[in-house]
């Protein structure tokens, strides 16, 4: 059985740093696709970050790029989301999604959450102002 679970949300203050982790048990991430999605309230899920370990490459969402990182760790089967420079925009139930058929790389993964086979439970992260 494939499960993904995400931790490390929080509540930070603008300017703080969070690191999320989601540990995968079922499959191995290094010849998938993986992705955070976040949430607002009020507000559809959106990428943030997605990293293709078939073709090394990652993308960012406009509002996040050169505050969050992405990684893996294949060896712990888990992938990370630093964020750094939080704001309150941020806010969400933050999620991560894995698919395993490399139907296209990062940058097409991140727009279309539909195209990941697996998903996890999220962790929420609140940045107060």
């Amino acid at each position: 059985e494939v499960q993904l679970q995400a931790s490390g949300g929080g509540l930070v203050q603008a300017g703080g740093s969070l690191r999320l982790s989601c540990a995968a048990s079922g499959f191995t991430f290094d010849t998938n696709v993986i992705g955070w999605f976040r949430q607002g309230p009020g507000d559809e899920r959106e990428g943030v970050a997605c990293i293709s370990n078939s073709d090394d490459t990652t993308d960012y969402d406009d509002s996040v790029y050169g505050r969050f990182t992405i990684s893996t760790d294949n060896a712990k089967n888990t992938v990370y989301l630093e964020m750094n420079s939080l704001e309150p925009r941020d806010t969400g139930i933050y999620v991560c999604a894995a698919d395993s058929r490399a139907l296209g790389g990062s940058s097409w993964y991140l727009s279309r959450p539909s195209a990941f086979a697996f998903w996890g439970r999220g962790t929420l992260v609140t940045v107060s102002s």
